[in-house]
C-alpha cells in the first residue's frame, strides 16, 4: 500500500486513526494492539503478483522473523554465560543475514559462480520481500544491543510494533528500539489537535515532494537513463547532465518526501520518529553530507559496523580501510550489483579524501573552504555517484544484467565529460525528452533544495521528530516558521490541491526496491 494512494489516504489512515483514538480513551493497550494489527495488515496488503490482493507467505515470514529475534534477544539478555550469549548472538545475526542473503544476494552469487567456473548454473530470480533490508537491520541492531546489555525487558506486543509500525516499516527511518518502544505508553503517545495539524502539514509537504516534484523530474531522468541503457546512441553532453541532475533531484525529493510522510503519519498517533534528512545538498563536505542524508542508515553503519571494525582508533590506514569496507557494504545493502558496489566505493573514497584533506588542512593551519566553493564541490561529487546507483536498476530487474548497468554508467560518464559529443540539445532528429520540459523543473527543484528551509526547520518550533531540535530558539520567531493559523493552513491546502491534480500518475517510492 502506497502512502500516495487514495486507498491509504481516504480509507486506511482515517479509519486507523479513528479507531486508535477511540480505543485509547478506553484502554491504552488496546490502542497499541490495534496499531500492531493494522501495521501487519498494511504489510500484508502488498503482493508481488498484481492479480492478488495479498500474499500470506510474506506476512508469515515477517512474523516468524520477529518471533525468532524476540526470543533470541530475550535469551541473550537473560543468559549470564558469555560464551552462550555470544553463541546466541551469532545464531540470531547469522539467521538474519542468511534471510537477507537468500533473497537479495543469491542471484549475484550464482552469477559470480557461473563466471568463475563456467558451469551453467541457473540464476534464480527471487521476489524480494517488502522492506526485508529494513526490518533485518532493525533486528540485528536489537540483538547486538541485547548482547551489550542495553535492551530492556520489552513485551512481544511492543517489540512487534517496534519492527512493523507501518509509517516506518517500508523505507525507514531505521528506528532504534530506545527511540520507539518507550513511546508506547499512554503518557508519551496520546495524540491531540496539535499533533494532527503538524502531522497533516508534514504529510502534505511529503506528498508534494513525491508527487509534484520527484515524479515530475523523473519524467526527464527516466527516459534519458532508459535511452542510455538501450544503446541506440550515446547521450550528448546536455542530455547526460540532465539525466544525472534529474535523478539527483528525483531521489532526494522521493526519499525525503517519504520520510516527511512517515514522520507526519506517526505524529498523528503521538509518536515521534527520528529525523532522516536535513538538507543534504547543502552539505559542505562528504562527511557533512552523510550527517544529513539517510541519517538513520548512517548511524547504523557507524555504530554497528564502522566502530566494531575499529573506527579511527588504530591509525589513519586502518581508519581509511574501515571507511571503505563500511561504505561498500552500505552500497551492497541497497542492492546486489556491481554498480551499487561502485556507489559505495565512491563514497568510501570520498570520505577518505575528506578526512585526509582535513588532516592536511589542520597541520597547515588552513581554514575551511568558503561555503560557495564547498557546497558545489560536494554536490558535484554526490551527483557523479548517483549515476551508477541509478544504473543499478538495470541489473536488479528480472531481465537485467551487470553488463547493462555498467555500460549505462560508463556511457553516461563519458557523455558528462564531452566524449560523446557537444552538440546543442536537443539533437537533430527525434528528441528523447523536450529540453524545455527537462531543465525548467530541474532548476526549480535545485532552487527549492538549496534556498528553502527544509520541512523540519519549517516546523521546528513543534519538533515533530525524535531527537534534538534542528533550529536554534532564536529562529522560532521568524516569519517562515509554521504556525497553526489559517494562512499556513491555506498553504497546506494548496499543496494538497497540487498533489490531487497529479494523483492519476501514481508511482512507487524508489526505496521500496531495497
Amino acid at each position: 500500500m502506497l502512502f500516495n494512494s487514495y486507498v491509504f489516504l481516504l480509507l486506511f489512515l482515517p479509519l486507523t486513526l479513528a479507531v486508535y483514538v477511540t480505543l485509547g480513551r478506553l484502554r491504552w493497550r488496546w490502542a497499541m494492539g490495534w496499531l500492531v494489527l493494522v501495521s501487519l495488515g498494511f504489510y500484508a496488503w502488498w503482493s508481488p503478483d498484481p492479480s492478488e490482493a495479498w500474499t500470506p507467505f510474506y506476512l508469515i515470514l515477517i512474523l516468524a522473523s520477529c518471533a525468532g529475534n524476540f526470543w533470541c534477544g530475550r535469551s541473550i539478555a537473560h543468559t549470564s554465560s558469555p560464551r552462550r550469549r555470544f553463541a546466541l548472538l551469532s545464531l540470531g545475526v547469522g539467521a538474519n543475514l542468511a534471510l537477507l542473503a537468500y533473497y537479495k544476494y543469491l542471484g549475484l552469487f550464482a552469477t559470480l559462480l557461473n563466471g568463475a567456473t563456467g558451469w551453467p548454473h541457473e540464476i534464480p530470480h527471487l521476489v524480494l520481500p517488502l522492506a526485508v533490508s529494513f526490518f533485518t537491520f532493525l533486528q540485528v541492531a536489537y540483538l547486538v544491543d541485547a548482547h551489550r546489555g542495553i535492551t530492556k525487558d520489552y513485551n512481544f506486543n511492543d517489540y512487534l510494533l517496534f519492527v512493523t509500525f507501518f509509517p516506518h516499516l517500508i523505507a525507514g527511518p531505521l528506528v532504534h528500539h530506545t527511540e520507539l518502544m518507550p513511546q508506547f505508553n499512554a503518557q508519551a503517545a496520546r495524540p491531540g489537535r496539535r499533533q494532527f495539524a503538524v502531522g497533516l502539514t508534514l504529510l502534505a509537504v511529503g506528498l508534494f515532494k513525491k508527487v509534484v516534484i520527484a515524479d515530475y523530474v523523473a519524467r526527464t531522468a527516466t527516459p534519458l537513463f532508459d535511452f542510455a541503457a538501450s544503446g541506440a546512441r550515446p547521450l550528448l553532453f546536455g542530455e547526460a547532465w540532465a539525466a544525472a541532475l534529474g535523478y539527483t533531484m528525483q531521489i532526494y525529493f522521493d526519499f525525503s518526501g517519504y520520510s516527511d510522510m512517515a514522520i507526519g503519519i506517526a505524529y498523528f498517533f503521538g509518536i515521534r520518529l527520528p529525523l532522516n534528512f536535513n538538507s543534504p545538498y547543502k552539505a559542505t563536505s562528504i562527511v557533512d553530507f552523510w550527517r544529513r542524508w539517510h541519517i538513520t542508515l548512517s548511524r547504523f553503519l557507524r555504530e554497528y559496523l564502522y566502530f566494531p571494525l575499529g573506527g579511527n582508533r588504530r591509525g589513519p590506514a586502518r581508519r581509511y580501510s574501515n571507511l571503505l569496507v563500511t561504505m561498500v557494504l552500505g552500497g551492497l545493502w541497497h542492492g546486489a550489483g556491481v554498480t551499487f558496489f561502485l556507489w559505495g566505493l565512491l563514497h568510501g573514497v570520498y570520505l577518505c579524501v575528506n578526512h585526509g584533506w582535513a588532516a592536511i588542512r589542520e597541520r597547515a593551519g588552513w581554514g575551511p573552504l568558503p561555503r560557495g566553493v564547498a557546497i558545489p564541490l560536494t554536490f558535484l561529487a554526490v551527483v557523479m555517484a548517483w549515476v551508477p546507483f541509478r544504473a543499478g536498476s538495470y541489473e536488479l530487474s528480472a531481465n537485467g544484467s551487470a553488463e547493462a548497468a555498467w555500460k549505462t554508467t560508463h556511457g553516461i560518464y563519458a557523455s558528462m565529460v564531452g566524449l560523446n559529443g557537444w552538440e546543442s540539445w536537443p539533437a537533430k532528429g527525434a528528441e528523447i525528452v523536450k529540453s524545455s520540459r527537462a531543465w525548467r523543473p530541474l532548476i526549480a527543484a535545485m532552487l527549492i533544495a538549496w534556498l528553502l528551509p527544509n520541512s523540519q526547520r519549517w516546523l521546528g518550533r513543534y519538533s515533530p521528530h525524535y531527537g534534538p531540535a534542528v533550529i536554534a530558539p532564536t529562529e522560532r520567531r521568524r516569519m517562515w516558521q509554521w504556525r497553526p493559523t489559517w494562512p499556513w493552513m491555506l498553504l497546506v491546502l494548496g499543496l494538497l490541491y497540487a498533489v490531487g491534480r497529479e494523483f492519476n500518475k501514481l508511482s512507487e517510492f524508489i526505496y521500496f526496491q531495497f
